[in-house]
């Protein structure tokens, strides 16, 4: 298959290859004051987070280690694919799922330490616009142009967001007029690249991530899809249940909860 234009149920694909697999993304640590050391032989916490959480996550876990001398390592990818490495045994301590619906599969499968799911946010999705492409695009229909000949979303088969796209131009009536411009990104945040590099003229992906320079975004009307609500929970097979409980409550308590207003998600208390 050829990686830039194989197909798949008769879909194009785009292919960006290092971001097919979720990349371990260490959270940084500032040179400040208040850093605390952490012990030699403490373990990094590791957390399968969904990809629109990356720049969010990034922030909030170098916040983390500033404030608690405690790393944090992030594994970013869609939360299909990461849960299913979960259930074939992925060392993981933490889930954040884009979707509720997949930590409840895992609940389901006895892999999560029961009563620890939580819900942290609820996503947007908007559509996002090449800079350089010299195309107007203002609402979903516009999406219809001639100059535009590839759209990019995430894969709807794992990834959340790519749900929600596919629901809003379903509901929009565009969904079958425009599938032959339809190319899948393996999760949200390479959907996002396919548009910032011109591979895609225009595309959909979460608020949480659109604000790149290459891109200029529109909003999407929540009626259109799916209300995206996300969950975080603790893994059973864990051996750091105690700083997983303490990540989860700094993500959802006064240092997290502002980064992940910057970012657009509304908060569970906002829902």
């Amino acid at each position: 298959m050829d990686a830039r234009h194989g197909r798949r149920r008769g879909r194009k694909w785009l292919a960006i290859p290092l971001m097919l697999l979720p990349t371990f993304l260490l959270a940084a640590c500032a040179n400040s004051g208040t850093h605390q050391t952490q012990p030699a032989d403490a373990d990094p916490l590791l957390v399968a987070a969904a990809a629109d959480l990356q720049f969010a996550f990034t922030d909030i876990g170098t916040l983390f280690l500033e404030q608690t001398g405690r790393e944090v390592k992030f594994a970013f990818g869609s939360t299909g694919l990461l849960t299913q490495q979960i259930e074939n045994g992925a060392p993981f301590d933490v889930v954040a799922a884009a979707n509720v619906s997949y930590v409840d599969r895992l609940r389901e499968k006895g892999l999560i330490i029961p009563g620890s799911e939580q819900l942290y946010g609820q996503g947007r999705i908007v559509l996002v616009v090449n800079r350089q492409a010299g195309v107007v695009v203002t609402t979903l229909a516009d999406l219809r142009s001639n100059d535009i000949q590839r759209i990019a979303i995430a894969n709807p088969a794992h990834a959340p967001y790519g749900v929600a796209a596919q629901q809003a131009l379903q509901t929009a009536g565009l969904w079958d007029a425009l599938q032959p411009k339809i190319v899948f990104g393996e999760n949200v945040r390479q959907t996002l690249q396919f548009v910032q590099t011109g591979d895609a003229q225009a595309g959909i992906v979460s608020i949480s991530i659109a604000g790149v320079p290459e891109v200029h975004s529109v909003p999407i009307a929540p009626s259109l899809h799916a209300p995206i609500n996300q969950a975080m929970a603790i893994l059973k097979r864990t051996k750091q249940e105690a700083l997983a409980r303490q990540f989860i409550a700094f993500v959802n308590g006064p240092q997290g909860r502002p980064v992940m207003k910057k970012y657009g998600f509304l908060l569970p208390d906002e829902l």
